[in-house]
């Protein structure tokens, strides 16, 4: 069996009150035969169009933001099914790691990344003027002429990085790693529903309860709702 590793479930258990020390927990485990998870293989699902404009790279790797809506990094990946693949797309906001749209699809169409785009942009509602960048691979739907004309109606201000670079997309990068080693690569689904039901339930724990160490161990909504009492208090 595969669980958090030892850190994570000691941090976890201080913050909902039962402090213990982090040997124990390593020594429970092992007497348990518990293990954190590994991460696994990534497999390439980026097809790009060569023919197509292409942004260009605003952020040269440089994954800070200092406010929400500042900076909204956008990709997918996949889930195996015995239906076949279920295809994910995020939208992740990079101030505090917060996925903020998301939509699944059976194939790699532009439509369902537009959509994790619009779910985002109606969730947060992000002002014209805030300088918004969002960050893509270079695969064909986010160079899409649809996915472009929205960005450009909005004033946002899309970026790319080179090809086959997994260092421009790193925060991408390692929500995927995260997705896959806590629940992709933990469980079969027999069903395209099955794994989308799983997905949004990993979503709403990725950020309301899971403790990220870029976010001085808190979730992303802990994170953002710190930042507003801030602005209010200033």
């Amino acid at each position: 069996m595969q669980v958090y590793g030892a850190d994570k479930v000691w941090r976890q258990l201080a913050r909902e009150g039962m402090p213990v020390a982090q040997c124990t927990v390593e020594r429970l485990m092992r007497r348990q035969g518990l293990r954190g998870v590994m991460r696994g293989k990534v497999v390439r699902t980026t097809i790009s169009d060569n023919k197509a404009p292409c942004p260009l790279d605003h952020v040269h790797r440089q994954f800070r933001a200092e406010r929400p809506n500042q900076l909204w990094v956008s990709d997918f990946t996949y889930v195996s099914t015995w239906q076949g693949w279920l295809y994910v797309a995020f939208v992740i906001d990079v101030f505090a790691r917060r996925i903020v749209g998301w939509r699944v699809s059976s194939s790699m169409r532009t439509d369902f990344v537009l959509d994790a785009l619009e779910q985002a942009l109606w969730a947060r509602q992000p002002d014209r003027d805030s300088n918004l960048i969002h960050p893509s691979d270079r695969g064909s739907q986010y160079l899409s002429g649809s996915y472009r004309a929205l960005c450009q109606e909005l004033g946002i201000r899309q970026s790319a990085g080179r090809v086959a670079t997994c260092f421009d997309n790193s925060v991408a990068e390692s929500l995927w790693a995260s997705l896959k080693r806590e629940l992709v690569h933990r469980y079969r689904f027999a069903t395209r529903a099955q794994a989308k039901a799983a997905v949004e339930a990993w979503i709403r724990r990725y950020n309301a309860v899971r403790l990220h160490s870029s976010l001085g161990n808190v979730p992303p909504i802990e994170w953002e709702l710190t930042y507003a009492r801030q602005q209010l208090q200033a």
